[in-house]
């Protein structure tokens, strides 16, 4: 059930829920999320970004292995461009099937990213492919960006950015990081920015860097209007803990065994998120879908 990313954030946002969006390096990170969302009866967000295409997660090998895997279920998967920022790449991933692009021009002057991105949309817009964009700037959490309120998305400029780029949904800075925070450290949000945000725009919402950010703090921002969370750093973190689990029980274990490991580990972490943020159970056909946060 491969589909647009906008149809499963607008009825997250229509329900007031949130969505899971996994960056999945392999077959063993997209088939432990997808699987995951089959046994939550959750949607999913598959996603990658450019570096991670470059390194490991090629397009062309990881396509079909998404495709096939999203045909096996009875969920909506979405695939999702993290963090995209060349024409090039961006277009071609829409030329090869990707459900979602996110275009990053939050380090861009504003009147560049409004440009750059309505050109994004409306190509993508074309051959069915949603959009997200950002405003605002959420950096890296080993720069302290989290702390930096000049970072965060100012609402009635939000506003003017939505109307003018025809985004279908919006990533918003609102006290996250990407990457590891430092050691016992749980960010700030700022709460009252993100409800003034959903009261104007009344759309999708994501929140980038959501590892770490602990559970209290998951729970408010999606209750206060966040739709889609970014996780990375913290799936990473769960299949390389059950990798290490499973060698301190066996020393010899061989290298499948390792990644089947991995694979359990971090699809029982998706499925715990899925709770957190409200996910679980909403596709289940002919039974009460749950209540969204109040």
């Amino acid at each position: 059930m491969l589909v647009s990313m906008k149809a499963i954030l607008d009825d997250a946002n229509k329900m007031n829920y949130g969505v899971m969006a996994m960056n999945s390096i392999n077959m063993e990170m997209a088939r432990a999320g997808i699987m995951a969302a089959e046994e939550e009866h959750s949607p999913i967000i598959i996603q990658f970004g450019p570096g991670q295409m470059k390194n490991h997660a090629h397009a062309e090998e990881m396509l079909p292995v998404i495709k096939e895997l999203s045909s096996r279920v009875r969920v909506p998967v979405a695939l999702n461009l993290d963090h995209g920022t060349d024409f090039n790449v961006i277009a071609d991933c829409i030329n090869r099937g990707f459900t979602n692009v996110m275009f990053d021009g939050s380090s861009l002057p504003y009147e560049e990213n409004v440009s750059r991105t309505a050109i994004i949309t409306a190509l993508a817009h074309g051959m069915g492919c949603s959009v997200e964009g950002e405003l605002g700037h959420v950096g890296q959490a080993i720069d302290s960006d989290d702390t930096d309120v000049d970072l965060y998305t100012d609402p009635g400029l939000a506003l003017d950015f939505v109307q003018r780029t025809g985004v279908d949904a919006l990533a918003v800075a609102i006290g996250t990081a990407h990457g590891a925070y430092p050691k016992g450290k749980i960010p700030k949000l700022d709460f009252e920015r993100l409800k003034k945000l959903k009261e104007t725009l009344r759309m999708p919402l994501v929140l980038h860097g959501g590892s770490g950010s602990g559970e209290e703090n998951l729970k408010k921002a999606v209750a206060c209007g966040i739709n889609k969370i970014n996780v990375c750093t913290d799936a990473f973190e769960a299949g390389k803990r059950s990798m290490l689990i499973a060698l301190e029980e066996k020393p010899d274990l061989d290298y499948m065994h390792l990644c089947m490991a991995a694979e359990a580990g971090m699809k029982a972490f998706v499925k715990d998120y899925m709770k957190v943020i409200g996910s679980s159970g909403r596709y289940i056909y002919g039974e009460t879908r749950h209540i969204g946060y109040e």
